[in-house]
């Protein structure tokens, strides 16, 4: 792992990476756009675009942060049957599955306050709900591959892992949840 801290080892190593995520997030925006008239049909929808990556990228974060840990302890492997890594994956699910379901009623609750056009609470928790799950799936497969391939070329991982999960997680986080509007609605 490199430990040189100088200006020109970081640029070197983050420049890239940075650069490579900021197109990521412009195509983010694009995707997002594309969405302008069910956002504005469905303010709910609206309610839970940041919400949901925001979470989304926390869920990864976390993952990453524990990963990162392990790895400088030197107790990180990528074997699938490690209990560890399986752990945090199945723990990174599971708090999935506990908040998207609160994230989506409260999307519902608030925008009910504010606004008289609404979906049905359940339809809105379904939605959360199964993007939640389908999204800590990706975060986990992003997250570990992306602590791998920081691994193979000698990249910390507290510098590099976080980023891309989070700029990865606000992409696939409107895919998702628009896919699992057209399944739902």
């Amino acid at each position: 792992m490199a430990t040189d801290w100088t200006v020109r080892a970081i640029t070197r190593a983050m420049l890239p990476v940075l650069l490579v995520l900021t197109m990521v997030e412009i195509g983010s925006g694009l995707v997002l756009g594309s969405f302008e008239a069910q956002l504005l049909q469905y303010p709910t929808l609206l309610a839970l675009v940041p919400v949901t990556i925001g979470t989304a990228g926390n869920l990864g974060s976390i993952l990453a942060a524990r990963l990162s840990t392990a790895f400088h302890l030197g107790t990180l492997s990528f074997d699938p049957r490690d209990e560890n890594l399986a752990g945090n994956a199945v723990a990174t699910l599971a708090l999935a599955v506990s908040i998207f379901p609160v994230v989506g009623g409260g999307a519902w609750g608030l925008t009910a306050i504010v606004s008289g056009v609404q979906l049905a609470p359940g339809t809105v928790v379904a939605i959360s709900l199964i993007s939640g799950i389908a999204l800590a799936i990706l975060a986990i497969t992003v997250t570990v591959a992306v602590t791998y391939v920081a691994y193979q070329f000698q990249l910390d991982p507290d510098d590099v892992v976080i980023p891309v999960v989070t700029n990865t997680c606000d992409v696939l986080g409107i895919v998702v949840l628009f896919a699992t509007v057209q399944l739902v609605l």
